[in-house]
């Protein structure tokens, strides 16, 4: 058991150490109360770091696409892949801004929890499915919250702090900013409602309440760019020599000079700065990047030829499981496998929709793929 002089001189050195617009572990809250086991040594955000790491869903990130599905090559960047990735670049960034590192860590490891199979084309299946049974769209990010404070457990939930909760929801790496300063702070009921507003609002970029909430957001951005990159030039989708001459002058033409030149220009631009920032040019320059990668890469139809198959097995199965739990066909996977044990608390307090949205979004791909009838599967794939 570790001595409580140690415990508290920990944090006396995380105060002295870390710089002042930095988010202190002293000051995470949780929704609920925790009694503090006399030898609980770690601080609140290194707590939910492992909670998030040793979660079901953490582990099933393992079979999760990034951007390229269904395709044999074990050398494409998968979801845990990417995290793993956001996380060392979120936490460099933070070492040299003087921000909490757990923090970053604990955001970076939760952001993609709520991915459902086959990664954005998949969102979006599930998002016109959800719509069409009336429970809002299906957003990653509010479904990463879904998973972490509701399904995990069988539906007790994590339990985070809520400056994690709120990175989580606020990541949003796919929007170009240059520049992002933490918004007003959080309690949990503005951040309910905020999750909300992400479902149904036409306007939901929410901005991250904590310094560290908006590095995740540009490490999210930094973890994907140049590596999606290398995966389609892997794929003879897209030639080195096909990137915009203005960022490749920037930035680079390899994942690894991109990822230099981002995370040095933010750490250049936002020390001592109460905003992480770019620089104006590297900003455009990673603006014409991401833009090449929207229109060569993520829309190129080389990498859509499973598109409308993945779109019927999502039918198929929100059909079948809603039918199951409105006929309580107790022999079905979404009883045997995801109700199985869940608490009664979850039960009474979703509607049948949104559980068949929680088991579909939980699956891996592989797994996805096997609940699909043979026949169906067969003539699809």
């Amino acid at each position: 058991m570790i001595d409580n002089a140690i415990i508290k001189r920990m944090a006396q050195r995380q105060q002295a150490a870390l710089e002042t617009n930095a988010t202190l572990s002293e000051t995470g809250v949780r929704r609920s109360e925790e009694d503090k086991l006399p030898s609980e040594y770690r601080q609140a955000f290194a707590i939910d770091a492992d909670r998030i790491l040793h979660s079901l869903a953490y582990t099933r990130y393992i079979d999760k696409t990034q951007v390229f599905y269904l395709i044999k090559n074990d050398h494409l960047t998968h979801r845990v892949l990417h995290v793993q990735l956001v996380s060392k670049i979120g936490r460099t960034i933070g070492r040299f801004l003087g921000l909490n590192e757990d923090l970053i860590e604990a955001i970076a490891l939760g952001h993609d929890i709520g991915h459902p199979p086959f990664g954005h084309d998949g969102e979006r299946f599930l998002a016109r499915l959800c719509r069409q049974n009336g429970i809002g769209a299906f957003v990653h990010s509010v479904q990463s919250i879904q998973f972490l404070d509701y399904v995990e457990r069988k539906g007790q939930g994590w339990n985070l702090c809520l400056q994690t909760l709120d990175g989580i929801l606020c990541h949003d790496g796919e929007r170009h900013n240059r520049s992002i300063c933490p918004a007003i702070k959080r309690s949990f009921r503005t951040f309910d409602d905020a999750v909300v507003q992400k479902k149904t609002a036409a306007q939901n970029n929410f901005i991250p309440m904590t310094m560290e909430g908006c590095v995740m957001r540009m490490a999210d951005t930094i973890g994907y760019i140049g590596r999606d990159i290398e995966d389609a030039i892997r794929l003879n989708i897209i030639r080195r020599n096909d990137l915009p001459r203005e960022s490749v002058r920037r930035l680079g033409n390899t994942n690894g000079t991109i990822v230099y030149h981002l995370v040095s220009d933010i750490i250049q631009n936002s020390f001592e700065n109460n905003c992480i920032t770019y620089s104006e040019t590297v900003a455009q320059a990673l603006k014409q990047l991401k833009a090449f990668n929207l229109k060569n890469i993520y829309l190129n139809p080389i990498i859509k030829k499973h598109t409308a198959s993945i779109q019927k097995v999502y039918e198929v199965l929100f059909e079948t499981y809603l039918n199951d739990l409105e006929t309580a066909n107790r022999e079905s996977v979404i009883f045997t496998h995801f109700l199985r044990k869940m608490s009664a608390t979850y039960v009474q307090k979703h509607r049948k929709p949104e559980i068949v949205r929680d088991f579909i979004s939980g699956m891996t791909d592989q797994y996805f793929i096997r609940q699909c009838p043979s026949k169906l599967r067969n003539e699809l794939f």
